[in-house]
């Protein structure tokens, strides 16, 4: 059977499936960088706007613009309250839609394992940021179990069912993503692994959450509910459940950035 392709195209379940998600380690991830205020951003990737609405909140960028494949992505981003100043087009990271030396800083976040081919991504990267800028990106650690639906993605491994995989998962890991910013010419390479958690209500909570993933959506839709009933059971032996019956999920990201230089 062939693996089907990830897409991102409904922002609001996204907002639930990842989106706070995102926001966490993206906290992190800026608190690492700790960038000054103002400058002209790009985001890469951005999707329905999540990261991008917490490098607002914690640069106050002078501008920032964001590219992402999805409109439906950007249709989301774009009603954001926060972001009504903001710049939003489709486009491809291989192939960024903008002048050299355009911004002061380019960041792809939890997008880089989505790339076909992430040298050409980092690339266009330091290509669109002038001298003294930084390129930076941080994503899931997905080889090593740093996604944070990974016991749900094992135990559907387990039972035979297939899986969504991004195009280029080994680009998450931190020897690659360092020799990918070293070949594209960057200097003052830094990196760092992030963890994050996020507590559910309950089990119930975590399902109707993991249903809109992309990853996994499809798989379950044609499911059978005994299927349905075994995957729940090995999921929930895999989950840490509190005596309220909250479930705390951790996930695990690799963040790198780097600066232009001559």
């Amino acid at each position: 059977m062939t693996t089907p392709q990830i897409r991102f195209d409904d922002g609001a379940a996204y907002e639930r499936f990842m989106g706070l998600w995102s926001q966490r380690a993206g906290k992190a991830f800026l608190d690492w960088l700790s960038p000054p205020s103002g400058g002209q951003w790009l985001d890469v990737g951005c999707g329905n706007g999540a990261f991008t609405e917490l490098l607002v909140a914690e640069c106050a960028p002078d501008t920032i613009d964001g590219l992402d494949p999805s409109e439906g992505q950007l249709a989301y981003a774009r009603s954001r309250p926060a972001l009504q100043a903001a710049t939003f087009q489709t486009g491809d990271a291989m192939a960024l839609p903008y002048r050299d030396d355009s911004f002061d800083a380019a960041v792809m976040p939890l997008v880089i394992f989505f790339v076909p081919e992430p040298r050409r991504g980092v690339s266009e990267m330091a290509r669109v940021v002038r001298w003294g800028g930084t390129v930076s990106a941080y994503a899931w650690d997905m080889m090593e179990g740093g996604f944070p639906y990974f016991p749900l993605q094992a135990s559907m491994r387990e039972m035979g069912l297939t899986v969504a995989t991004p195009p280029s998962p080994e680009a998450s890991r931190l020897e690659v993503l360092t020799e990918l910013w070293t070949d594209a010419g960057l200097a003052e390479i830094e990196t760092r692994v992030i963890t994050v958690e996020r507590t559910f209500t309950d089990f119930a909570d975590y399902w109707t959450t993991v249903l809109g993933g992309p990853s996994v959506a499809a798989t379950l839709a044609e499911a059978t509910p005994e299927m349905i009933a075994d995957l729940q059971s090995r999921v929930r032996a895999k989950l840490a459940e509190a005596a309220d019956g909250s479930i705390t999920c951790s996930g695990r990201a690799n963040a790198i950035t780097g600066r232009v230089a001559d």
